[in-house]
């Protein structure tokens, strides 16, 4: 009989130590798929073909990490099926289907990991959809992936690890920092110390960014809570409010926003996975057992599970592939599970303390103002949100998408999903996980119509256009 086929959705920490894993057991019929154009991720995304920068500048004190993981994925290219710069934009029982260089494809798959990642939270405030605005993510890809800065003077606004990380990344590579303002009060980060000492290496780490931020004289703000962000055209500065409850203005070009991670966890859904409420993120996502089995030969890894960083990421990319050739009936060896699970466990625990450190401040939400744009997509306001609950009286966040269309455009309700969810329970005093969440449907991302046309009929495709579909 043929092997498996076994396809891995992910090429950063979590589908590159999956592959290693499944491809050391003996897989021969194992494929990956990527959107990115070489392995990595987001947290070790690689420098384009003819970029001459060192790993210690692009990955600081995770070089060595970043070096081993791509030499570990560059070692299997030639006993997989490779395939970068493709999308999964659906999955339908047993198929994938994909969009990539070679045009829309369905792949069958008789067992899939799900690695797809994680993308940046975000809380929206008047002015955010100016240009100049960034997410963090999309101002650390600018830095890594093509050696640029965002603006020439840049505040990084939000809360969370990764504000910090870029913030200094900046920093060291020479670009003006304008400030750092963190929702974060610094209370909450004593009160959670206990916690965080449980990975002394990345506490430390932490403290070392921020020590380093303030020897380069960058004002950091903590329980600084953004108010508008001011320009004409593009950004010239922001308003905000500083832990003593001062009004205060900051001059700037360009600003990195982000309030922490939210799992990639469309095609968990779309390929059966049941989803789960995590009060303490104040977040959905994917059920799972021990093991990252998800569904019927569907497992799953990464902050597309949720959010846990790259170490995490790691450990349940391997998890995953031993769970699979346990399945399989393939030989595991027990000591290796557990050794995983004690890790992970000490991980939750630390992950625990930084989500107390640094929490979400969703009550901002419902202070917005009416003309502040919720779903920039669609181009709907808080207002005609508020307004279509008191009319029409939703009780679930689908159907106030149905009445109203945010969640609708190019993202998918990725971004003001939650946002949406958050308004909506607090307009009917209910639990947040009582309102339910965005559901994923496809294409999970945009697909040319020419793309789609190659599977429909002829007459079809003579009159699509290259247009995108949401």
């Amino acid at each position: 009989m043929p092997a498996d086929r076994i396809v891995i959705v992910g090429s950063g920490p979590a589908g590159t130590r999956a592959a290693q894993t499944l491809h050391t057991a003996g897989c021969t019929n194992l494929t990956v798929i990527s959107e990115a154009p070489a392995s990595g991720g987001q947290i070790y995304r690689r420098q384009p073909a003819g970029f001459r920068r060192g790993a210690e500048a692009l990955y600081g004190d995770d070089a060595p990490k970043a070096t081993r993981l791509h030499a570990a994925f560059d070692a299997l290219t030639a006993a997989v099926d490779h395939r970068p710069d493709t999308l999964v934009w659906n999955i339908v029982g047993r198929d994938l289907y994909t969009y990539g260089p070679r045009g829309v494809e369905i792949l069958s798959f008789d067992r899939l990991i799900l690695a797809t990642g994680a993308m940046d939270r975000i809380l929206p405030v008047p002015g955010w959809t100016r240009p100049g605005v960034f997410t963090l993510g999309g101002a650390q890809i600018a830095l890594k992936h093509q050696a640029c800065a965002i603006g020439r003077a840049v505040a990084f606004v939000g809360t969370g690890p990764l504000l910090y990380l870029v913030a200094y990344q900046y920093a060291k590579a020479g670009a003006t920092v304008a400030a750092v303002l963190d929702a974060a009060r610094f209370s909450g980060k004593v009160k959670a110390a206990p916690r965080l000492a449980l990975e002394p290496r990345l506490l430390l780490r932490g403290l070392a960014y921020r020590r380093a931020l303030r020897r380069r004289g960058v004002p950091v703000h903590e329980d600084a809570r953004l108010r508008v962000i001011e320009g004409d055209g593009r950004v010239s500065g922001l308003r905000f409010t500083d832990g003593k409850g001062h009004d205060r203005r900051l001059a700037c070009d360009a600003i990195g926003l982000g309030y922490g991670l939210s799992p990639e966890m469309q095609l968990a859904e779309l390929a059966g996975c049941r989803m789960a409420f995590d009060p303490a993120k104040r977040q959905w996502g994917v059920a799972h057992d021990e093991g990252g089995r998800a569904a019927d030969g569907v497992y799953v890894a990464g902050d597309g599970v949720s959010i846990g960083g790259a170490d995490v990421a790691e450990l349940t990319g391997e998890r995953a592939a031993l769970s699979l050739l346990a399945d399989l009936g393939h030989p595991v060896d027990p000591a290796r599970r557990r050794r995983i699970g004690r890790r992970l466990r000490r991980q939750a625990a630390f992950r625990a303390g930084l989500d107390a450190a640094f929490p979400y401040p969703a009550a901002w939400i419902t202070e917005q103002p009416d003309d502040t744009i919720l779903c920039r997509c669609e181009n709907v306001t808080f207002g005609e949100v508020r307004d279509l609950v008191r009319q029409f009286e939703p009780r679930e966040v689908n159907r106030l998408k149905a009445l109203g269309r945010p969640g609708m455009g190019r993202c998918q309700g990725r971004v003001c999903g939650p946002v949406l969810a958050e308004l909506l329970a607090a307009m009917l005093d209910q639990p947040l996980e009582r309102v339910g969440r965005l559901r994923g449907q496809a294409p999970v991302k945009p697909l040319p119509y020419a793309a789609a046309a190659t599977r429909a009929a002829p007459e079809i495709e003579a009159w699509m256009t290259e247009e995108t579909v949401p």
